[in-house]
């Protein structure tokens, strides 16, 4: 089993650029009354401590949501849904991805979290198995989601954000999402991936690019690498298949603030149409 732990990272630049797209996502769903479907391919925990060991070991928090909390250009959905997780008003607790869709959710909404990891299916199903119209699946996210799609409500967004511990999981994105988009091309797609000094990431957008998928937006924040850094994440990027309508103005607007605030002065955020209409 893999050994990835987001309870190390959890609040960092990255969980920001992809908790505050979908918190825009939400809030453009939410401007209809029809319910919607919420897809999770790689769900993690609910929700994690910012005060524990792992946390404060990496201080990744501090440098990322701490640092932009209070910015006037972070989405005030983002910013209500962070302080709603902590009442007291001190940041102890980061909500991940399920949390942030149960957040959202309203009469009608469903919900459906896959995790393949045993530790995390656990505490899903400890902390989430109470929520109205959700659906808790111990399956690996890559083949689950092509095979629950199109979901009912047809209405719906996906989630992928999957460790890329192994390199395959660049591929194995592409391959699911093409695959579920055949059976429900009208759904929202997001797809999380890290920049890294020796990254992978473009070969994936380059093959989304000649995939045949229409209308795919990229957000991208990231700094440049110290003359010494060999490896590691510099940056993180969201792509969306059909954004929901001025998801790409929005996005324009704050992350190139919010991108310099976490990641320094030579820190770039890049908003662009991967493929248009």
């Amino acid at each position: 089993m893999l050994s990835y732990r987001h309870a190390y990272h959890a609040g960092n630049h990255a969980d920001v650029i992809k908790h505050l797209t979908m918190a825009l996502i939400f809030q453009s769903m939410h401007k209809k009354a029809k319910p919607y479907s919420y897809i999770d391919t790689h769900s993690g925990g609910v929700d994690y401590d910012l005060l524990s060991d792992e946390a404060v070991k990496t201080g990744e928090a501090a440098e990322g949501i701490l640092k932009v909390l209070e910015h006037p250009l972070l989405p005030e959905s983002y910013r209500e849904l962070i302080k709603d997780y902590n009442p007291s008003g001190i940041l102890a607790r980061y909500p991940g991805s399920p949390a942030i869709a149960h957040h959202f959710q309203r009469a009608g909404d469903k919900l459906q979290l896959m995790e393949l990891h045993n530790n995390e299916t656990s505490v899903l199903k400890r902390k989430a198995s109470r929520w109205p119209d959700t659906a808790i699946h111990h399956r690996d996210g890559f083949e689950g989601l092509p095979g629950i799609v199109p979901p009912e409500p047809r209405r719906g967004v996906v989630l992928m954000d999957p460790s890329y511990e192994i390199k395959t999981d660049y591929m194995k994105a592409l391959k699911s999402i093409k695959a579920a988009y055949k059976r429900w091309p009208t759904g929202v797609y997001a797809l999380w991936y890290p920049m890294l000094i020796a990254d992978k990431s473009q070969m994936m957008l380059d093959s989304f690019e000649r995939s045949g998928i229409r209308r795919i937006l990229v957000a991208e924040i990231s700094r440049e690498a110290g003359q010494d850094e060999t490896f590691g994440m510099i940056g993180s990027g969201m792509m969306i298949v059909n954004p929901p309508f001025q998801l790409d103005e929005q996005l324009s607007e704050s992350l190139p603030a919010l991108a310099e605030a976490m990641l320094g002065k030579t820190a770039v955020a890049d908003v662009r149409w991967l493929v248009g209409e």
